[in-house]
């Protein structure tokens, strides 16, 4: 019987090979080498499968999903307009002056009726003129898109632009009822 044979019979028929080895000393050495090559050869076997399970598992998996784009930023809110007040304020200035002359009102904001909210005095001495018109303008069409988003209501009242005139070296706005003949134009 070769060692194949032997393998075999203990695999299949360990009880009669248990039988013949007992009566042959030289299968007892055997089928000891035989076990034990068995029993390592079946890790090896084992541990190559497992290998070989995983390489084949990384070969046929579909490629990792891209991940998904991060959502865009919500865009930021657009500026109320009392924020945008800021710009025009600062457009106007110290809105130095040395004659009333240099002096003009400019209408602010929007009414729901429409015509300007109020006005606010500044110098031609000091101020850019384009900057300050682009300023309120933006700032109006911000008024009346809040208007309209809110529904506001209005009395309807027309404000008389009062004018501007120099004093103490700053265009200030003329008090009610005075009007004013440098209306911006």
């Amino acid at each position: 019987m070769n060692r194949l044979e032997h393998l075999h019979v203990s695999i299949d028929d360990d009880a009669s090979f248990t039988k013949e080895c007992a009566m042959n000393p030289k299968l007892q050495s055997d089928r000891r080498t035989d076990k034990a090559l068995l029993g390592w050869a079946g890790w090896v076997g084992v541990a190559m499968l497992s290998l070989a399970g995983l390489a084949c598992a990384n070969d046929t998996a579909a490629p990792a999903p891209a991940p998904a784009p991060a959502p865009a930023p919500a865009p930021a809110p657009a500026p109320t307009a009392a924020q945008l007040l800021l710009p025009i304020t600062a457009a106007i200035g110290r809105a130095a002056c040395d004659a009333p002359a240099q002096c003009r009102s400019i209408g602010v904001g929007a009414k729901a009726c429409g015509g300007p909210e109020g006005y606010r005095a500044w110098s031609v001495k000091d101020s850019d003129e384009s900057a300050l018109r682009a300023a309120v303008a933006v700032q109006a069409a911000a008024r009346q898109a809040e208007n309209l988003r809110s529904d506001m209501r209005s009395t309807c009242a027309l404000e008389v632009d009062p004018g501007a005139s120099c004093q103490a070296g700053r265009c200030v706005i003329n008090p009610r009822g005075l009007g004013g003949s440098n209306l911006a134009q």
